[in-house]
């Protein structure tokens, strides 16, 4: 399997800072929604507070009042009701619109946190891909990003109502009595002090259980790619087996992280309720001995208003206490999402140096010159210091000298490769499985690079080439076929957009895969979804010769191109291929060796090294390992 290890993106708080930086980042694109959020939060959480001072006036100075009196007065009373409805109302709709709006934030920077992850990722070399499952970078767009939804939606609006409504109750609580208010913030440090130690525990075990879940996605996913290759082995019980130990490590960490969290939230409403009850005691005991009250409005005696507000206010002072410690696991598993994310963010794009391009050109009097039009001359543009350009043909000269290259810098697997490929010919490569074919064909791209030597183009160093550029120039048709969601014609049309439809179709009959694309239910505009499930592999192995002939590149590369065709359809698609081959340099890599032998060049690969070379006629006189291949193959048909 893949590696998935990921380092331990929160193992410091400088770290914890950078990523909540960088979150703040993102919010702060769409300030002016976020200033409306805080206004409407100040608004729900002031209006929370003020009620409950409210609810003190409400009965010292009219209810009160109106217990004593003979013919009682309701006016007064029906005004300051109307004043608190009124309050109610306003922090009511403050609170529907502000989570209204945090909705759109959220997903709006969802969008675009998945945009630059995607954007770079298509930056990233290939090693990546090749050392990372494709459910753990799924996993990215998924379960990680969903926990930033949470957060930004619901956890940072709370966290920022809470704050506001704590100042709030705190200037409510010591405008009507300093002494029981410090009695009050003892009780609340001391339960702060206890949230704490749990909320600790509870962090590591998130950071985990992200790390669990990409983990066990990759596992599913690897599972669901080779289901065919799990029935026919019956290796079922050991997929189980294998699945359960990664589901087990999930389940262990999850339910450490919310056995803490879920801890949280009944220790909050229970210490809520105890402060709740000890300053009624507290508050009534003042009341009763008459001990004087100090408040910003001055100094006076506990009455019951008071102490009905004050503990109105403890409640208000509570609540949002407690759904930030609730929210503190949400807004960790955040950020150790978070972490994963920026970590696939801050990886290291593939380097490319390159400064020459590929450009479609024309002759004008004798003269090479870069044109917009398609000419079927490709041309190489390369740009000067003295600021002047110069344009040379793309012949399709490939050479390889001394070539070393290795995986890890530890272990080199071709060794002193040396490779001369003249513009037009067809150079093959055979050899056992692991000798290094189509290792060569992937240094030819540039998706790894060299340890040591050169591989020149048309005379240039590629690695001058601009990689977009060199790719451009080299057609690939790989073994392993990868059609994409969309119709027929899209998929031919895949790697060259502006070719027209007439030359789709040209393509395909050029491959032989014309006469079964019009027998699918629409043609050429038959949807395939599901990577083609629908077809055999052969038709889908035609498809992607077929597509390959659209791109027109000046060389091309077929590795293992014919392997998943019959041996009857091989010798048609064999006419077609060499149809397309004609003019272009072409490497071929093949384990049938009846497909190489009109190579003008055989290579024979053999642990790295090239142990034999030459064309067909002259490796079968030399009776070597070749010869040996050939003459075997044809003894097991």
């Amino acid at each position: 399997m893949k590696s998935s290890k990921k380092p331990d993106v929160m193992q410091m708080g400088a770290v914890d800072k950078e990523i909540v930086k960088r979150l703040m980042g993102y919010l702060n694109r769409h300030k002016g929604k976020l200033a409306v959020v805080v206004i409407c939060i100040i608004l729900s959480a002031v209006a929370s507070a003020g009620s409950s001072l409210f609810l003190g006036k409400l009965i010292d100075n009219y209810i009160e009042p109106l217990l004593e009196m003979q013919v009682p007065d309701y006016s007064e009373l029906l005004k300051i009701i109307i004043v608190m409805a009124v309050i109610y109302i306003i922090g009511v709709v403050s609170g529907l619109f502000y989570n209204r709006l945090m909705a759109v934030i959220s997903q709006s920077v969802l969008k675009e946190i998945r945009d630059d992850m995607f954007k770079h990722m298509q930056t990233l070399p290939i090693r990546y891909f090749d050392t990372h499952t494709h459910g753990d970078v799924m996993s990215y767009y998924t379960n990680d990003t969903d926990t930033l939804r949470q957060m930004i939606s619901q956890s940072i609006p709370q966290v920022i109502s809470s704050i506001v409504t704590v100042i709030s109750v705190f200037v409510m609580m010591i405008v009507l009595s300093i002494p029981l208010t410090v009695f009050a913030l003892v009780m609340i440090f001391l339960i702060l002090k206890m949230t704490g130690k749990i909320t600790a525990k509870s962090g590591k075990y998130f950071i985990r259980q992200q790390r669990a879940i990409g983990n066990l996605n990759g596992y599913i996913e690897e599972m669901i790619n080779g289901q065919k290759v799990v029935k026919v082995f019956c290796h079922e019980e050991k997929a189980k087996e294998e699945f359960d130990i990664r589901n087990e490590e999930l389940c262990a960490n999850a339910t450490a992280a919310n056995r803490f969290a879920n801890i949280l939230g009944p220790m909050m409403n229970n210490m809520g309720y105890m402060l709740y009850v000890l300053i009624a005691i507290v508050g009534g005991a003042l009341g009763v001995y008459g001990v004087t009250n100090i408040s910003l409005t001055g100094v006076g005696v506990v009455t019951l208003g008071t102490i009905a507000s004050f503990l109105q206010l403890s409640r208000s002072m509570m609540q949002p206490l407690s759904q930030v410690s609730q929210q503190l696991s949400s807004i960790i598993m955040a950020l150790a999402g978070a972490g994963r994310i920026f970590s696939l963010i801050d990886e290291a794009p593939e380097a490319d140096d390159g400064y020459v391009t590929l450009v479609n050109g024309e002759y004008i009097d004798g003269e090479l010159k870069e044109t917009n039009k398609r000419t079927h001359i490709w041309a190489w543009k390369h740009p000067h210091s003295d600021g002047t350009v110069t344009y040379t043909e793309l012949k399709g000269q490939v050479t390889l000298d001394d070539v070393d290259f290795g995986y890890t810098k530890d272990k080199i697997v071709l060794h002193n490769i040396n490779i001369y490929a003249e513009p037009g010919q067809k150079i093959a490569f055979v050899g056992a499985t692991g000798a290094g074919k189509t290792t060569i064909t992937n240094l030819i791209n540039r998706f790894y690079d060299i340890a040591d030597g050169k591989i020149r183009y048309d005379g240039i160093n590629i690695n001058k080439i601009k990689k977009s550029d060199l790719r451009r120039s080299l057609g690939i048709v790989l073994q392993d076929v990868n059609l994409f969601t969309g119709t027929v014609m899209e998929n031919l049309r895949y790697g060259r957009l502006d070719a027209t439809d007439e030359e789709c179709i040209e393509a395909a009959k050029l491959a032989n895969a014309d006469s079964f694309i019009r027998m699918l239910p629409d043609g050429y505009n038959t949807v395939l979804k599901g990577d083609g499930s629908g077809l055999s592999q052969g038709q889908r192995q035609l498809i992607s010769i077929a597509r390959a002939a659209v791109a027109d590149p000046p060389v091309m590369i077929l590795d293992e191109a014919t392997s998943s065709i019959d041996t009857r359809t091989e010798a048609i698609v064999q006419k077609g291929m060499d149809a397309l081959m004609k003019g272009r340099t072409v490497f071929v890599i093949a384990h049938r060796l009846s497909t190489v032998k009109n190579s003008d060049v055989i290579m024979v690969l053999e642990q790295g090294n090239i142990i034999e070379r030459g064309n067909h006629e002259r490796l079968i006189e030399k009776k070597g390992k070749y010869y040996q291949l050939y003459t075997g193959a044809f003894e097991l048909e």
